[in-house]
C-alpha cells in the first residue's frame, strides 16, 4: 500500500461519510482550500480509490472503490494497532508507578492534570487501592514529557 497523505485520508473518511458531499463542504470541514480539495480527489480517482458519478451538469456523487475503502480500512487499522501500543506502554510506566507507591507505603494521592496520560493513571490507582484525592496533600503524580513524575507535597519523605 503506498503512503497514504493525512489530506487523503480525511478525504476518504468525508466521502466514506457522505458520498454527496460537496467539494466547498469538504474544504470548510477539512478546513484546506477548494482548489486543493479538488486536486486531492482527482489523485484519489487517479489511484484508483474514488471513483466520481455526474448526476446532473452541476452535481457531483464520489465514492470509495473497494481499492479505496481497503486503504481507508487499513489506514484505520494501523491507527488503532499504534494507538494500543501507546495506551499499553503508558499503562506499563503507570503500573510501575503504582507499584513503587505501594512500596513506600503511599495510600492516596493526587493526580495534577486532565489528559488520557491522568486517565490511564488514574485507572491504575483504583485498581491499586490507592485512593485519588481531589485535593493536593502528600504526594502528587504529573505528567513530564512522555513519563509520570511522583511529586512530594509534604510529609513524609
Amino acid at each position: 500500500m503506498s503512503e497514504v497523505k493525512q489530506h487523503e485520508y480525511a478525504l476518504l473518511n468525508e466521502i466514506a461519510q457522505d458520498s454527496m458531499v460537496t467539494q466547498a463542504n469538504l474544504s470548510n470541514r477539512l478546513g484546506i482550500a477548494v482548489g486543493s480539495v479538488n486536486w486531492y480527489i482527482k489523485r484519489l480517482i487517479h489511484r484508483g480509490w474514488v471513483k466520481v458519478s455526474h448526476l446532473d451538469r452541476t452535481r457531483l456523487k464520489y465514492d470509495l472503490t473497494p481499492e479505496g475503502m481497503k486503504v481507508f480500512t487499513q489506514r484505520a487499522m494501523s491507527y488503532a494497532r499504534d494507538s494500543l501500543k501507546v495506551y499499553g506502554q503508558f499503562r506499563q510506566k503507570a503500573k510501575t508507578v503504582v507499584a513503587d507507591l505501594q512500596k513506600q507505603g503511599i495510600n492516596k494521592v493526587y493526580l495534577n492534570g486532565d489528559d488520557e496520560m491522568m486517565d490511564i493513571i488514574r485507572l491504575t490507582c483504583i485498581e491499586a487501592g490507592i485512593q485519588v484525592s481531589n485535593i493536593p496533600e502528600e504526594v502528587a503524580l504529573e505528567v513530564k514529557g512522555q513519563d509520570y513524575q511522583v511529586r512530594r507535597l509534604r510529609g513524609k519523605s
